[in-house]
């Protein structure tokens, strides 16, 4: 019988990736009065989010191996220590560099260590409705908009913004510590012990094959453009609407809107998909999502920003869970972590240009109405390339067979130049 403990397990994975995401994308309710108090450039400041994307995806890997040979416990401790002294050292900070060590590289280390390891904790513990507990793990990460983000911005309201990144520092050591203390690994049963003898009797299928496949190049193309379209407007949101009249505080309702909407659009997603197929499912979002981000240069009203909030929500957050579900169509499972985890390398590479792109745009044009135009190019690119996807494997056999060695046909492996 399944231990009740697993649910236990999908709350901390939620709570934590809540709490750590969250405290990342504060910066985007700070990066106005971090630079109006400070005099640095949006761009010096911006960098920090930047570093935050590119050293969380590379730190993940790291993590996720730590995890398989000490445990999950010790790594989410860990994370946990780290979190909430690069958001202590980012409050003490007296020069832009200062503050891209503390938010950008201890912080991205931090939350590195969350994601994978959790996700991958969760996934041992249930042999069924495994797919619902990582969604709920999502759904807790996707929960950071609308708790996280308001306790910024109420703190950078009613005090300064180093003691509102001290305090979520503290917050992160009170939640995140005593969380990874009740993180347990699974019991062992004698389902779990067979299929690991199984799998231990067949060869794994080659990485290098898998990743130079036509499939792959398509995923992590389209994934990359996707996040580096909207990865911009959204760090960017609050200090746009501001600059478009719209007081903080709402402008950070819409923000945690969005997060919302992005819920509701998971779930949305995720059934039209097996019912209409995973491709033209996400192809529509992509482009949705282009209108959206082209929709905010329209916008004027407070009104016109909610709607918008909510369908940029519902586009941007729908698509992310396909990437995977496409990911499993293509590849074997046994080798699904090291591509989907190259995937989101690549995704990481994306999320990490917006927000450096949108404070150098705008410390050069005063004003971000390029870095939405960019943005909008990009993710109409992110459809077209999501056109090619090749057709999915499902009435042959799979791309990648369990115990075979890595055939790629009718997609060749691509080869260098």
């Amino acid at each position: 019988m399944p231990s009740p403990y697993r649910w236990v397990i999908v709350g901390l994975g939620g709570l934590m990736g809540c709490v750590a995401i969250g405290a990342m994308f504060s910066l985007a309710v700070l990066l106005g009065p971090i630079s109006a108090a400070t005099g640095w450039s949006r761009a010096a400041i911006s960098s920090a989010m930047t570093l935050d994307f590119l050293v969380m995806g590379f730190a993940g890997f790291a993590w996720g191996a730590a995890s398989d040979r000490l445990g999950t416990r010790v790594v989410v401790l860990t994370g946990a220590i780290i979190l909430g002294a690069g958001l202590w050292l980012a409050s003490r900070a007296t020069s832009p560099l200062m503050f891209q060590l503390g938010f950008g590289v201890f912080v991205g280390v931090a939350c590195g260590a969350f994601i994978a390891p959790m996700i991958a904790a969760v996934t041992a513990w249930f042999d069924t409705q495994r797919a619902l507990a990582v969604s709920l793990v999502s759904a807790g990460m996707g929960m950071a908009p609308m708790t996280m983000s308001p306790f910024a911005a109420w703190l950078v309201s009613h005090y300064d913004w180093r003691t509102a990144l001290a305090v979520l520092g503290c917050l992160a050591w009170v939640f995140l510590i005593p969380a990874a203390l009740l993180v347990r690994q699974p019991p062992r049963t004698d389902h779990a012990t067979a299929a690991a003898a199984m799998d231990a009797g067949r060869p794994v299928p080659r990485v290098k094959a898998a990743l130079l496949s036509v499939p792959f190049i398509v995923l992590g193309m389209t994934f990359f453009l996707c996040c580096a379209a909207h990865s911009g407007p959204l760090f960017h949101f609050v200090s746009y609407a501001i600059t478009c009249g719209v007081p903080m505080m709402a402008a950070v309702s819409i923000y945690s809107v969005e997060g919302l909407a992005g819920l509701g659009g998971r779930l949305l997603l995720g059934v039209a998909a097996d019912r209409l197929g995973v491709k033209p499912v996400l192809i529509g979002g992509l482009f949705v999502q282009s209108l959206a981000i082209q929709g905010y240069m329209l916008a004027s009203r407070q009104s016109e920003f909610y709607l918008l909030g909510i369908v940029f929500g519902t586009a941007y957050s729908g698509v992310m869970p396909l990437y995977a579900v496409l990911a499993r169509e293509y590849f074997d499972q046994r080798i699904m972590g090291t591509v989907f985890g190259a995937a989101i390398m690549l995704s990481s590479v994306g999320m990490a240009l917006g927000p450096v792109a949108g404070g150098w745009i705008f410390d050069t044009y005063h004003d971000y109405r390029w870095l939405y135009l960019s943005s909008t190019a990009i993710a109409l690119a992110a459809t077209a390339v999501a056109f090619t996807f090749p057709p999915l494997p499902r009435a042959q056999p799979k791309l990648i067979m369990p115990g075979s060695r890595v055939r790629v046909p009718p997609f060749p492996p691509i080869k260098s130049a």
